[in-house]
């Protein structure tokens, strides 16, 4: 196996889903006190989410909280519950190109803007025959790190 020509740096979000984000929202903003930053909607993600962040600076960590805009239609962001990880990656690029060249599966989309305006890719929960590697069960989002988060996350 050749070299990693990238580094997972920390955890960038976790994202919960359900079918109503207000109870969700009680939780974490409301009995924990997590701050609230931003709102995302997307009708191609099926996703109207709430953006919180807990910490402060390139070491936060962000807490998305999603609700289906219509949960009949994929992809179904309340299932799983816990739908997924996000990681800092410190070359986004590089870590796509030579995941796939080691045969993993990433979901359709390739390399986009997320909700936060950063540069993600998702790693497929299932391996397939064409593409054996995955996530092993965990949707993973591969996030670029601006260079304020590489820089405080590298040292």
């Amino acid at each position: 196996m050749a070299e990693r020509p990238f580094n997972v740096l920390g955890i960038q979000q976790i994202a919960i889903g359900g079918l109503d984000k207000s109870a969700l929202s009680g939780l974490w903003s409301g009995l924990f006190g997590v701050t609230k930053v931003g709102d995302y909607v997307s009708e191609s993600e099926n996703v109207d989410e709430d953006i919180l962040q807990l910490g402060s600076g390139p070491r936060a960590v962000e807490i998305d909280l999603m609700q289906p805009l219509n949960p009949d239609v994929s992809p179904k962001v309340h299932v799983p519950t816990l739908n997924h990880v996000g990681l800092w990656i410190d070359d986004l690029e590089a870590a796509v190109d030579w995941l796939s060249e080691q045969g993993m599966r990433f979901t359709p989309g390739g390399i986009r803007k997320g909700a936060s305006g950063h540069d993600v890719c998702f790693i497929h929960p299932k391996g397939n025959e064409a593409t054996p590697r995955s996530g092993e069960g965990v949707l993973i989002e591969l996030v670029q790190a601006p260079s304020d988060v590489i820089a405080a996350l590298s040292s």
